[in-house]
């Protein structure tokens, strides 16, 4: 076997570690321009509707897109691949804010705009996330997750807080600016880190083929394995009614208190995703990984209960607290899971149609949410509403409390579909049912060439 090759075999976490301190400080800059845009789509529109809009065209290109990403990002470079791509996120931002000094804003643009970027979306995170793989040891891939939702758990604490405090301050403009000068972190940690190419796996030379066969079969390797299959049946399942809620935080926090509430409230949600990724990322999780993600997915389904609550700061930050700090227990050992039972050279595309899976019905979600809340649940507990003398007592009645209303209807919701999948024998065993993926192991000569230090 030639080095280039047994170079695919992970042997320390650093150029793990210097790529993902690049895209940490990326995504907090990408955090405060998207809380600094959902208020100025607020101030805007005053609805919910552009909120699901938004988060619709967020989405909806990445799931159709994703399966051929993932058998693209197998066959290229991953390394240009998140170059490339966290270039084209720039340049989007870099439009928002011409169009914003012109003048020229308006909230459809942000629909387009918000298109493009979910599109550049689905080749970026398989091509990170396959990239772990092939540059951490097994045994640390939860603890390696656990630091990607850290990464991502900073930038939800940080940016409400100082993005409510800089758009005051420096306006959106200002914002947008900052968020432009992270990107040259991401870009200039890969620049000087290598990313080697995985050995290719009997599995997937036997899935070689056209762009369309390779893509295809992200989805015919998950189907013939019936417990990753029903991982995914269920997230998209909580996913689905999750999102039907989450998407209106925004309008339902604001139809009670100012802006600087709403950035308190989702940095309790990013203390929350933050602490959770610092325990995921120290623990590792239970040795059968399966009882971390669902025990943890009961959590949020509760956090996401409490929310709807009340029209109290204290308990929606509360509610938001629970259902992130849940989340990368979820993320990371569910990630670890995928890892060890997926061969490198496959993860792309693999790893893209689980995404397309569990975010299926996210979308139908987005499309949902507005009307519901501003023409179903918002009417119910109004001043005289059909639910205003009953549920309204405990809920509270006015502007906003129908789409609390809707938290604690899609959380206990969540809760159900969550206990039920957990008792189903294939997703419980699937640890136990299926092989991990037997590394390529390396030759005597090609050891002897690998010094320590080498990337």
């Amino acid at each position: 076997m030639s080095t280039a090759h047994s170079s695919s075999m992970p042997r320390s976490m650093r150029t793990f570690f210097i790529i993902w301190l690049g895209q940490a400080i990326s995504l907090i800059g990408s955090s405060l321009t998207n809380f600094g845009l959902g208020v100025w789509i607020y101030q805007q529109t005053g609805q919910a509707t552009p909120f699901a809009l938004t988060a619709l065209a967020s989405t909806l290109p990445g799931i159709l897109l994703s399966p051929f990403a993932g058998a693209l990002v197998d066959r290229w470079d991953r390394r240009r691949v998140m170059i490339l791509t966290d270039t084209g996120a720039a340049l989007v931002t870099l439009v928002v804010l011409a169009l914003l000094l012109s003048g020229k804003l308006v909230v459809w643009q942000i629909y387009i705009l918000a298109l493009v970027g979910s599109a550049l979306s689905a080749f970026q995170e398989p091509a990170y996330m396959a990239s772990i793989t092939v540059l951490v040891p097994k045994e640390q891939f939860a603890r390696a997750s656990g630091l990607v939702q850290t990464g991502q758990a900073i930038g939800q604490l940080i940016a409400p807080v100082l993005g409510g405090a800089l758009v005051v301050s420096i306006g959106l403009q200002g914002v947008i600016i900052i968020d432009l000068t992270t990107f040259l972190f991401a870009v200039g940690a890969l620049l000087f880190i290598h990313i080697p190419r995985p050995e290719q796996s009997a599995e997937g030379a036997a899935a070689s083929g056209t762009l369309l066969h390779e893509a295809a079969q992200g989805w015919h390797y998950i189907r013939a394995r019936a417990g990753l299959l029903g991982i995914l049946i269920s997230f998209a399942a909580f996913n689905f009614l999750a999102n039907i809620a989450a998407v209106t935080m925004a309008p339902l926090v604001l139809s009670f208190a100012q802006a600087d509430v709403l950035g308190l409230i989702q940095s309790a949600g990013g203390a929350g995703m933050l602490i959770g990724s610092i325990v995921m990322s120290s623990w590792g999780g239970t040795k059968r990984r399966i009882y971390t993600v669902y025990g943890a997915l009961i959590v949020s389904s509760a956090g996401l209960f409490i929310a709807g609550l009340r029209p109290s700061g204290w308990v929606v930050g509360l509610g938001l607290f629970i259902l992130l700090g849940g989340i990368p227990f979820v993320s990371a050992a569910s990630q670890a899971i995928w890892q060890a039972k997926v061969p490198p050279d496959l993860q792309g595309r693999v790893f893209a149609t689980r995404s397309v899976v569990s975010r299926s019905a996210m979308p139908i979600a987005y499309l949902l949410a507005g009307p519901l809340a501003d023409q179903v649940f918002e009417p119910l507990l109004m001043e005289g509403g059909a639910l205003a003398s009953t549920i309204g007592t405990v809920l509270g009645t006015g502007p906003g409390r129908g789409m609390g209303l809707m938290f604690v209807t899609m959380g206990a919701l969540c809760l159900l579909v969550t206990s039920m999948s957990v008792l189903h024998p294939r997703i419980r065993r699937v640890e136990l049912e299926i092989p991990d993926y037997a590394p390529v192991a390396m030759s005597q000569t090609a050891a002897t060439a690998l010094q320590p230090g080498d990337d």
